[in-house]
């Protein structure tokens, strides 16, 4: 899995694609922002829809690191998020 690292507020945080799958597969994808590790981690997920490539992998690729910044911005916290094991 292709993993991208991005500096945000002095701290640098490591993007997965989340791999999900919604009900949306071929046009939504997840992305999975980590800072830290262990019990100190915190994870912060967003959600997009690819412009050219159609793989979650290629798609991250693609991305500038103002795109992720601009995701990162709209990110959720890991709690509240399917990825991330949340259920209503």
């Amino acid at each position: 899995m292709p993993t991208r690292q991005l500096e945000i507020d002095g701290r640098t945080w490591r993007v997965y694609p989340s791999g999900y799958i919604t009900q949306y597969d071929a046009d939504e994808y997840g992305l999975i922002f980590v800072h830290g590790m262990g019990d100190a981690r915190e994870v912060r997920l967003s959600r997009y829809s690819p412009g050219g490539a159609r793989s979650r992998e290629q798609s991250l690729a693609e991305f500038g690191d103002a795109d992720l910044r601009r995701l990162f911005a709209m990110s959720q916290p890991s709690v509240t998020s399917p990825e991330a094991g949340y259920a209503p």
